[in-house]
This record gives structure tokens, sequence and C-alpha cells, in this order.
């Protein structure tokens, strides 16, 4: 398995979410780009996110986002070497 372009879209778009509060939301407007726009409704069709143009994160998407921060944390920040 690895992660598909459509995958990354989702989850960079998760990750502009504030992972302190499920009060705060997002939208994606018409004029983003299609791939952005691809992921938000993927994201809306999964049950993460409350609307088919962002909205507020479910309980299942904050979720998610921890996991993604987690992720973007391990593989992003280069905190620890590489083993190689």
């Amino acid at each position: 398995m690895s992660f598909t372009a459509s995958t990354i879209e989702e989850l960079n778009l998760l990750l502009q979410f504030d992972s302190s509060t499920l009060d705060r939301g997002i939208k994606v407007h018409s004029n983003a780009r299609q791939e952005v726009i691809e992921a938000c409704q993927s994201l809306f069709d999964l049950g993460l996110v409350s609307q088919p143009d962002g909205g507020y994160l479910t309980d299942a998407g904050f979720e998610a986002l921890a996991h993604a921060q987690t992720l973007a944390g391990l593989l992003c920040d280069g905190a620890s070497p590489r083993a190689g």
C-alpha cells in the first residue's frame, strides 16, 4: 500500500484544521484547485468532515487529524536520523 496523490491531498487538507477545538472549520471555495475540492468531497464521503466543501471535523475526523499530525511529525520534521 502506498499513498496516492489524492490521499496526500486529503492528508494536507486535514492538516488545515485547528486541532485545539472542534469549533473551527474550514471552507473550500469553488475556485480552489480541483484536487483540493475532490479531497474535501472525499473527506466528507468518509464521514470525516461535516460538509462536502469543508465545514467542521466530525469526531472521526478529529481522530484522523490527530493521526495525520503524528504522521506528519514523523515524516516531515526530520527530528531523528533515518536508518540506512
